[in-house]
């Protein structure tokens, strides 16, 4: 089940249990070096959910509170909900918006 919550998508302990399940056997998709958060890597961030809507990204930092922030500041800009921050490794998670019926 998923919450909407202030500018970022909160996820009940079932279903993020789930989400880290199917994460388990992904590879990093996006790699975030020393530059940090730029508009390229948010929009290449948005495009990988509109394809696959769980990803895995890889930071480049060897800060924890790095780290975090940047994954707050991801799902607060792309409306994502955080499933899993384990070393260097972020795992995200947007639904696909429903798709019109014609």
């Amino acid at each position: 089940m998923i919450v909407v919550k202030e500018d970022m998508l909160a996820l009940t302990p079932d279903f993020r249990r789930g989400l880290k399940a199917r994460a388990h056997a992904l590879k990093p998709v996006v790699w975030i070096g020393a530059a940090g958060l730029s508009d390229n890597v948010v929009n290449e961030l948005d495009q990988r959910l509109k394809s696959h809507e769980l990803i895995k990204i890889k930071v480049a930092s060897d800060d924890w509170e790095i780290r975090n922030a940047l994954l707050e500041k991801i799902c607060g800009r792309l409306n994502a909900a955080p499933v899993q921050h384990i070393g260097k490794m972020l795992v995200i998670y947007r639904p696909e918006p429903e798709k019109t019926k014609n």
